[in-house]
């Protein structure tokens, strides 16, 4: 497997398939003229073919069940005085087709019901020609180059000539009700869906969207820059318009436009096709909204799928059989048991047609309703003068073409209202982003917890007491603390970092003062009774905790004036009196014993020594003074330093417990956004 992405569509497989030789229209005479015209026209029952006669100009129209070669003298349409240059039949009327020329008239004809392309003879026998227009329309002072059928009213008809204008014709009564000027020549035009806006490029290179029954111009600016003919159409039942065309380099582009906004160019700029020279023909299917581009001169037909202003190329027909002229049928004749989507004409080196049809390969006898939606039908929305007088339509009657599958009168109805792509395009994009954020559970999103919820929690909370801190936080279980205090890395680090430090500290001095001594031979003698004394103990235990050593060495005592000494010197070794220090509820009994010990062993020594150190209190006054203000009272540290970790404990304890509200919000949304999407499958 590759990896490629493949975009899913049911029309990515589309294929044009050619018809056999015996199935084509053959020893035609097609027109070379070089106007730049379709050349052929077809219908569910006929083709028409500009034709290469003398003595005037006429035109060919073939039945399409009359198949092969055709005789060397066929019955022709004749009664323009000049070339054929465009021809259109009647949305509403099969057997009713109009055609312009060269001489600035238009003509209206009606097809025989016995016509025969390859037999139509007179009563002696010989071919007879069509030479009776039912209406000629005469308004344009020079050559009419394009005509056009209104879409959804009946006997409207819009043409083009080189006296820069574009009329539209009542056909009933046979005048042009409206005249929308140009300032140069009409290359293309093409009506709307409903037949309410007219889209046109000229010579002067730009591009124009017409309001018609107002005869305004509602957008407009410049199109394609190069100097050969472009090419307009609408996209379906859209705000948009396809355009081909030129560069100043004389490759092919096309470009997008929104019919309001023209002036600000492309919808992301021209697309370059090639760098071949003739013109692209554009078609659009807007049931299955594929694009069909067939050109002049070389035998490709592309087509592209359009989707929110993204063209998104399909594949190609490809031939060896350049063609001029290209049509296409209405969707109603295409043959929906052979999945055909598209039924088109080519004409094959000015001497024969050859039909092309495009189908979607499915293998099934069931009738395939998603790419068969309804099409318009071959009645009429409205009539002429209600067209003209300013009635407001959707588009044509729609036909349902499963009635065709299944033999049967199709069902009407009325099309729906323009679609406007921006507004498609950012429902389809706001749709986009709901899937994106329903797939992604990690970050759902975060709803206000009804009322009821809150209050409940808040209930649960209890109250807050000013004078001690965090009392407002719910209380945890020992196993939920024992998780969180796990958990914590700041909390471990600064646990580590107070043990590191109450070492060094116990090492030192344990937090206890040290007992200063009166002279250096007081301090030898003292050193040496201790010395006595811990070895006498050590004889029954082998080790002493190191603790209880250093708070031998380091009981603090209360100086007294140096008149009364001894009452000092019984001061200090009195076993009822406790060393007054900073201590907090932490200090537990044991130790406070294991002081009181020590104090009743160093009361016996100094007793033999009481009077000699007495004489001496006074001269050590100083030095003990200067010992007691260098020594720090490190017990104090070391309680303010567990008092501190203890407020950052709590403050840790209160995160946490906010952290969890919080997931739980976030588990109720995520629950609420699951139901949702339940309830809406």
């Amino acid at each position: 497997m590759s990896g490629k992405f493949v975009r899913a569509s049911k029309y990515r497989h589309v294929f044009g398939q050619s018809t056999k030789k015996e199935l084509c229209y053959e020893n035609l005479k097609i027109t070379k003229n070089a106007w730049d015209s379709n050349i052929i026209q077809a219908n569910n029952d006929y083709l028409s073919v500009n034709w290469d006669a003398s003595g005037g100009g006429a035109f060919a129209v073939i039945p399409v069940k009359e198949v092969g070669k055709a005789p060397d003298t066929v019955p022709l349409f004749r009664g323009h005085k000049a070339p054929v240059t465009d021809t259109a039949f009647n949305p509403f009327n099969r057997r009713q087709i109009a055609s312009c020329a060269d001489d600035g008239k238009i003509c209206v004809w009606e097809i025989p019901e016995d016509y025969s392309f390859h037999r139509y003879l007179d009563d002696n026998d010989e071919i007879k020609d069509i030479t009776e227009p039912l209406k000629v329309l005469s308004g344009h002072t020079r050559k009419v180059g394009h005509i056009q059928y209104h879409p959804c009213a009946e006997n409207v008809l819009a043409s083009s000539s080189l006296d820069y204008t574009v009329k539209i014709w009542n056909v009933e009564t046979g005048k042009a009700e409206i005249t929308l000027k140009h300032k140069d020549l009409v290359t293309s035009f093409a009506f709307n869906y409903n037949g309410s806006l007219l889209a046109t490029t000229s010579r002067d290179k730009k591009l124009r969207i017409w309001d018609i029954r107002k005869g305004e111009v509602i957008s407009e600016g410049p199109s394609h820059t190069g100097a050969k003919p472009s090419r307009v159409i609408w996209l379906g039942n859209t705000d948009r318009v396809l355009t081909t065309g030129f560069d100043r380099l004389s490759d092919r582009q096309i470009g997008l436009w929104d019919i309001n906004a023209i002036d600000k160019g492309p919808i992301n700029g021209f697309q370059i096709i090639d760098a071949s020279s003739g013109v692209l023909i554009p078609f659009f299917d807007e049931s299955c909204s594929i694009l069909y581009l067939a050109g002049k001169g070389d035998g490709n037909i592309r087509y592209y799928e359009y989707d929110n202003d993204v063209l998104h190329e399909i594949s190609q027909y490809a031939s060896t059989d350049p063609q001029r002229g290209f049509a296409v049928a209405p969707k109603n004749a295409v043959n929906v048991k052979e999945c055909e989507v598209v039924k088109s004409y080519k004409t094959v080196k000015d001497s024969a047609i050859e039909p092309i049809s495009f189908i979607v390969p499915r293998k099934s006898e069931l009738f395939q309703e998603d790419i068969y939606p309804d099409c318009p039908s071959e009645k009429p929305a409205c009539g002429a003068d209600d067209w003209f007088s300013g009635k407001e339509i959707n588009g044509p009657v729609l036909m349902n073409m499963e009635a065709l599958f299944e033999g049967e009168e199709p069902e009407l109805r009325d099309s729906d209202p323009m679609v406007k792509v921006s507004e498609k395009k950012a429902e389809a994009e706001k749709k986009a982003e709901e899937k994106k954020a329903a797939s992604a559970p990690q970050s759902p999103v975060k709803k206000e917890e009804p009322k009821k919820e809150a209050d409940a929690k808040a209930k649960d909370l209890p109250e807050p007491n000013p004078t001690v801190p965090n009392s407002g936080m719910p209380k945890l279980t020992n196993a939920e603390l024992d998780d969180s205090l796990q958990s914590s890395e700041k909390v471990n680090s600064m646990l580590k970092k107070v043990e590191d430090n109450s070492d060094d500290e116990v090492e030192d001095n344990d937090g206890w003062e040290e007992i200063p001594k009166s002279t250096k031979n007081v301090a030898a003698n003292g050193e040496a009774k201790k010395a006595d004394v811990s070895a006498a103990k050590e004889e029954p235990k082998k080790e002493e905790p190191k603790k209880k050593e250093v708070a031998k060495k380091d009981i603090p005592v209360k100086e007294e004036p140096k008149e009364e000494p001894k009452q000092e010197e019984s001061k200090k070794v009195t076993p009822t009196e406790e060393p007054k220090v900073e201590a907090t509820k932490s200090e537990s009994k044991v130790e406070a014993k294991e002081t009181k010990d020590e104090a009743k062993a160093i009361e016996k020594e100094d007793t033999k020594e009481s009077t000699k150190a007495a004489t001496d209190s006074v001269d050590a006054k100083p030095e003990a003074e200067k010992s007691k203000t260098s020594s720090a009272p490190t017990l104090k540290q070391t309680v303010e330093k567990l008092a501190q970790i203890a407020v950052n404990l709590e403050q840790q304890i209160e995160k946490m417990a906010q952290a969890q509200l919080e997931k739980d919000d976030r588990l109720a949304a995520l629950e609420a956004r699951i139901e949702q999407l339940m309830k809406g499958n």
